[in-house]
């Protein structure tokens, strides 16, 4: 391929990957590991299979904004006003507790790597004080560079820890978890079943965010991508963040359960349990290194999550304000309103932690949940977005994506009406 050729491909490359640092995060080091620390393998099919069923829903966000040259929520808009006010409310009712969630995990790195003995809520005020440093002074372009060099070095040494680790796999006689399906389905283990669905690889409001950032990716290199790039771009972050799942859950199936070691119930504690996965099976050389690339990737999940609420209230008031067919609604963020949004996420996610004290698996557990019930109603409306007349029809998804899609809606609407059954005779 020609230079020529391949310079819209790379102005193309960066926010599927910014997708798959905010996704490989708390859903793949901890509720990845856990799955396979508690249950082996049995919860692997689970995994590839919420990653299948929301792929239509998450591709959509590039492929609307790369058809259309306007973000998701510009075509939520298009469906009526009741449908951006929908996905506002989702927005302001897991955006605070979801970015706590990130933080928190990143706290508990962030103790183990420097040897600061203060509680998960000091080192979260600091983590998120950082954060709103960076992004206030920074732009885009950092953001995008730090991504890629996290995930590469996270991507490397993760896979060199599985392959390492399959050494000890004939000693394993229980490894497929099947005898352990009776106990998935007790209160506890059918909850947590629905926690890693919920945010597994990455909950399905990211579609939107997505789209944000393909347009600000626009704007910082003065080309407006294919769709065809950008579907390029979505794929290579998205399959990567999927194989990234199956890893760290194969790494708590190979050392935890495998050794009867049981999962900590503190940031803290679950931090030096993932440090040590890596460092039995790389060896005591890599602890150091694989410590600060834990802690460099929850940092990068956590400035992500941090940058994408505000751009997404931004853009929101833009579009509420403006309508969907004024150049002002379709532009990246405005800038004065995005840095009130991002002192305004901040202080909330801050007020969760300090109030939620020490219970890192339920904050976990919730947020993750409420993901999981607003999964049905976003996955709906990105559906409707991408089949609407203002859609392109070239650019429509073609008869098998929709297919995936629909059987995927019936999935999480189905699943959500489980959960409300079990919840109302519990």
């Amino acid at each position: 391929m020609t230079r020529s050729a391949m310079s819209p491909l790379r102005a193309a490359i960066g926010p599927g990957l910014l997708m798959a640092g905010a996704a490989v995060g708390v859903s793949h080091l901890v509720q990845s590991t856990r799955a396979g620390a508690e249950f082996g393998l049995l919860l692997l099919p689970v995994v590839l299979l919420a990653c299948l069923l929301k792929y239509p829903f998450l591709e959509f966000g590039p492929r609307y904004v790369a058809a259309t040259g306007e973000n998701l929520l510009v075509g939520y808009r298009r469906l009526g006003r009741w449908a951006l006010a929908l996905f506002a409310l989702i927005t302001l009712a897991t955006m605070f507790i979801i970015l706590a969630v990130v933080t928190v995990v990143t706290a508990g790195l962030a103790g183990l790597v420097f040897g600061i003995d203060a509680s998960p809520a000091t080192l979260a005020t600091g983590i998120l004080l950082a954060c709103l440093l960076l992004l206030a002074i920074g732009n885009y372009r950092g953001l995008d560079l730090a991504m890629k060099m996290i995930m590469a070095a996270l991507t490397v040494s993760t896979v060199a820890a599985v392959v390492l680790a399959f050494g000890g796999l004939q000693e394993m006689t229980t490894i497929s978890g099947l005898q352990l399906a009776p106990q998935l389905w007790t209160a506890t283990g059918f909850a947590f079943l629905l926690a890693l669905i919920g945010w597994m690889p990455i909950p399905l409001e990211v579609a939107v965010w997505h789209s944000l950032w393909s347009q600000e990716r626009a704007q910082a290199t003065g080309q407006t991508p294919t769709l065809r790039n950008a579907l390029i771009d979505f794929r290579i972050g998205y399959i990567g963040a999927t194989l990234l799942a199956a890893a760290f859950l194969l790494l708590g199936a190979l050392l935890m359960y495998a050794s009867g070691v049981g999962f900590a119930d503190s940031a803290v504690g679950f931090s030096a349990q993932l440090v040590d996965l890596y460092a039995g099976t790389l060896g005591e050389w890599s602890r150091p290194l694989i410590a600060v690339a834990a802690l460099s990737t929850m940092f990068s999940t956590t400035l992500a999550v941090t940058d994408a609420y505000p751009r997404v209230l931004a853009a929101l008031l833009a579009v509420a304000r403006f309508g969907p067919d004024d150049p002002r609604a379709r532009e990246p963020h405005n800038r004065a309103t995005y840095l009130l949004a991002l002192a305004g996420v901040i202080a909330g996610a801050l007020l969760i932690l300090y109030f939620a004290g020490a219970a890192f698996t339920q904050l976990i557990d919730f947020a993750t949940t409420l993901s999981f019930l607003a999964a049905p109603v976003i996955a709906w409306l990105t559906l409707r977005v991408v089949t609407d007349s203002h859609m392109p029809a070239a650019a429509r998804p073609g008869f098998w994506l929709r297919l995936l899609a629909w059987f995927g809606l019936a999935f999480g609407i189905g699943f959500a009406l489980v959960w409300v059954g079990w919840r109302m005779l519990a």
